[in-house]
């Protein structure tokens, strides 16, 4: 698990690189023929890492239940993120890698309940939902690499 979290952390890095670098406007902007923007993104892998690790687990997010219902999946953004959504985002986007890996290693995570992706994706251990994690994340980053062209 050592890796999973490092590639995680790494990641993370990359995309607080987002919020340090954009401008509020930026980070709202739906460039044309795309269908959401910077900070949906990071709100949603934020949200999607709640529930794939927590929820899944049967365990409380670490979350707004108004912050997972504006980033899930199948929300869409409005472009109308104020900055103290921002902040909270930024926050959480650090936060929430040292919880889990706290939580990881101190045993918090007892039980997984097996979760068949949208995608396709079989999740079996909560391991494979954090490597799973990992790769979602690397989507979105591809994704806000593409928007950026457009900024």
């Amino acid at each position: 698990m050592e890796a999973t979290f490092r590639i995680w952390e790494t990641s993370r890095g990359l995309y607080q690189t987002f919020l340090d670098n954009y401008s509020l406007e930026q980070l709202n902007t739906i460039p044309e023929g795309m269908s959401n923007n910077l900070i949906w993104n990071i709100g949603h892998i934020i949200v999607s890492q709640q529930k794939l690790v927590y929820a899944l687990s049967g365990l409380p997010m670490h979350i707004s239940d108004s912050l997972f219902e504006k980033y899930q999946n199948g929300s869409r953004p409005n472009g109308k993120t104020s900055q103290i959504e921002v902040d909270e985002i930024k926050k959480l986007l650090s936060e929430m890698v040292k919880k889990t890996k706290v939580d990881f290693e101190s045993g918090v995570f007892k039980e997984f309940h097996p979760y068949q992706t949208k995608t396709g994706f079989y999740l079996g251990t909560l391991k494979e939902a954090m490597e799973f994690n990992n790769y979602h994340e690397g989507i979105h980053l591809g994704i806000m690499m593409t928007i950026k062209k457009y900024l």
